[in-house]
């Protein structure tokens, strides 16, 4: 792993108390571009909301041209400053745009942010984003290992990604070219990282490319092969089904066993010794 790699796993780990390493996800430049359009567009509403209050207001009453600017300026503050950071210190980091993407502004620690990180970054965002059309926001974030703008630079803060791909299910039966071999196969002797290796490989298959899918699942057959008996002609990565389905049964069937066992073993365990007084 080369020098760049390792420094950017280590912005994506957060070492826990307990010496725990968990994997955080920075939001990518492209996903805080889309989530920041959609949030100020609505503070870009609200405060044009509020300027055409004033202004009508300040026109009815008779309002001074400094007074009118005075105020101008503080629906602006109000509407793109402190609006921003009450949102984000109300909803723990989220706003509406991080809603629709999945993403949390969170300290650099993985904590909550605090009003005082919020009113930051809202307030440089005022320059770095309203000001520059998002140029400069842009311009830094891609200069940053986490996407960090300027405001989180300053505040101390990161986007974290929290949406997760649903989990899809690796467990298939014994393919039918198989069901045969299955009913006389022996799979006892594969060791358990191997079976965790082939479990995790048949999981991940489809998202591989078909050369590197088929060395992947020629290797795994090979190694595999050592320990079942017999071993079947024909495609390695249905052998590799194969096995995964006898080994996944097989240790199913042996919790049932555990299982019915103890069942067996529960009045006798849970009975008090003879002539013991019950004072429950």
């Amino acid at each position: 792993m080369s020098s760049t790699e390792a420094a950017f796993d280590d912005q994506r780990e957060l070492l826990t108390g307990e010496a725990v390493a968990l994997e955080l996800r920075p939001t990518s430049v492209v996903l805080r571009m889309a989530g920041a359009i959609i949030d100020y567009l609505l503070y870009g509403l609200v405060t044009a909301g509020m300027l055409w209050l004033a202004f009508s207001a300040a026109g009815a009453l008779g309002v001074p041209e400094e007074l009118g600017t005075a105020i101008s300026i503080a629906c602006i503050v109000l509407g793109l400053v402190l609006l921003p950071a009450v949102v984000e210190t109300a909803a723990q980091g989220k706003s509406l745009g991080r809603l629709a993407l999945g993403d949390r502004i969170v300290r650099d620690d993985g904590g909550a942010i605090a009003f005082r990180h919020a009113v930051i970054r809202s307030f440089v965002g005022l320059f770095e984003i309203v000001f520059t059309f998002g140029g400069l926001a842009v311009v830094v974030a891609m200069l940053n290992a986490r996407a960090k703008r300027l405001g989180d630079l300053i505040a101390g803060t990161y986007s974290q990604y929290e949406r997760v791909a649903p989990a899809v299910s690796g467990a298939f039966g014994v393919p039918a070219e198989l069901v045969e071999w299955a009913s006389v196969a022996d799979v006892a002797r594969l060791p358990d990282p191997l079976s965790r290796r082939i479990a995790q490989f048949l999981r991940q298959a489809p998202g591989h490319l078909p050369a590197t899918r088929e060395r992947l699942a020629r290797d795994l057959a090979i190694e595999a092969s050592s320990y079942v008996s017999p071993v079947p002609g024909g495609d390695p990565e249905l052998f590799l089904a194969g096995v995964a389905a006898l080994r996944r049964e097989r240790e199913a069937t042996a919790l049932r066993l555990e299982q019915a066992r103890l069942d067996e073993l529960r009045p006798t365990l849970s009975a008090l010794p003879h002539g013991f007084p019950d004072r429950g």
